[in-house]
């Protein structure tokens, strides 16, 4: 149990007026260790005697959150990349199923990793807790029987992106759109200039960022397919500068994946040097996923790439009902920007395609009008996507006494 920051948590046995409220969150992955991070801050703001336990990363633990296991052992990636891992995640699941109906918080906060939170929602369904789940199933990309076993899963589904809702209601499941939490992330604020003086690259330089993942296993399959576009790409642009930002958890992976390349890149860990290198980049290669998001913030043209083992592909193949894989093309409903996916994601055709951004001001502009649009489209009727999960969840907590 956690209070906020040094903050001393009442003691067991304190009067009922100095009893905390608790709730308890569950994240299984970085992007959910921020999500979290947030919310614990916006509920804190809104109730400031809450308390919180569970499971959570780096940014969670800055809020005061010890978690009951290390965040880090539950991030998996693909459906092969599961099995071996299968027998130490369930015995997780167990653990963490059984410290939360142990306490019996006043709300139980799963976020993201359905693979893992669902099946914790499930075992503890029938506890009398009650249940938020926080980023919606993708099963309107994959899939889409699953909505199915989702009635009676949750009290609250809160959904970060606007054509969600309509999706589960079609379905029977009632959920609520709250925003997208990149409106937050300050991935529009850098400061170009400050990179560039920080880590010595000239105004001239061309610059490119890097985003290969949060995951292992993202980083081990997609650096060194970056890594030779790189090379690549660097003979046709002389003094090309590459940035790669990373996540604590990959940060060692990266660096090792990286130091032998040709063109060797500048590593960051902080989102301040990350939002710099946006605000100086003439493009971006990346991952599907929310860092198009955040790239479309700050207004970065991009070249979307990934890749997965085959097996896993061949299976997704089969029940993926998505034209596109990058989220921003997903919301303007057409490519906006190049996707360059399993077989097509070979390094000469990733230096062409972002060759093309940095010397075509015209698609890389195209991209931009585009991404504004879309950015508009991710904003929750009003305040703050945070405030507004916060708000959701605090609509099922007693009132304030």
């Amino acid at each position: 149990m956690c209070g906020r920051g040094e903050e001393t948590v009442p003691a067991v046995g304190a009067a009922a007026s100095d009893v905390v409220t608790l709730i308890y969150i569950v994240a299984g992955e970085p992007s959910g260790d921020v999500l979290g991070g947030r919310l614990m801050a916006a509920l804190w703001q809104a109730r400031p005697e809450l308390t919180f336990a569970g499971v959570g990363g780096p940014r969670m633990e800055e809020r005061g959150l010890s978690s009951l296991v290390p965040m880090r052992e539950l991030t998996v990636i693909g459906f092969l990349e599961a099995v071996p891992r299968l027998v130490r995640l369930r015995a997780l699941l167990r653990q963490i199923a059984d410290d939360v109906i142990a306490r019996h918080p006043a709300v139980l906060i799963t976020i993201d990793s359905p693979g893992f939170t669902l099946r914790l929602l499930r075992m503890v369904r029938r506890k009398g807790i009650v249940r938020v789940h926080y980023v919606a199933p993708q099963v309107w990309a994959w899939h889409r029987g699953r909505v199915k076993k989702f009635p009676g899963l949750w009290d609250r589904l809160l959904c970060l992106l606007p054509f969600e809702p309509e999706f589960f209601a079609a379905h029977g499941v009632p959920a609520t759109f709250v925003g997208h939490p990149v409106l937050e992330s300050g991935a529009d604020a850098g400061d170009a200039a400050r990179f560039r003086a920080r880590y010595g690259v000239t105004a001239d330089a061309p610059l490119l960022v890097l985003l290969p993942g949060s995951r292992r296993a993202e980083v081990t399959r997609l650096l060194p397919v970056f890594g030779e576009a790189l090379r690549l790409l660097a003979a046709r642009m002389p003094g090309l500068v590459a940035v790669v930002p990373v996540a604590p958890a990959v940060t060692e992976a990266v660096q090792r994946a990286t130091s032998a390349w040709p063109v060797r890149p500048v590593v960051v860990s902080s989102d301040e040097d990350k939002h710099d290198a946006f605000a100086a980049a003439a493009a971006a290669l990346t991952k599907s996923g929310t860092s198009t998001l955040e790239l479309a913030m700050a207004g970065v043209p991009m070249t979307v790439a990934y890749r997965v083992h085959p097996i896993s592909a061949a299976i997704a193949r089969r029940i993926v009902h998505t034209r596109f894989a990058a989220l921003v093309n997903l919301l303007a409903a057409r490519e906006v920007v190049p996707e360059l996916l399993q077989q097509d994601c070979t390094p000469a055709k990733l230096a062409d395609a972002l060759h093309q951004l940095v010397t075509d001001r015209t698609a890389a502009e195209a991209q931009r009008t585009a991404f504004r649009e879309i950015v508009a489209r991710l904003r929750p009727a009003e305040g703050t996507p945070s405030a507004a999960a916060a708000q959701a969840i605090l609509e099922l907590l007693p009132s304030e006494k």
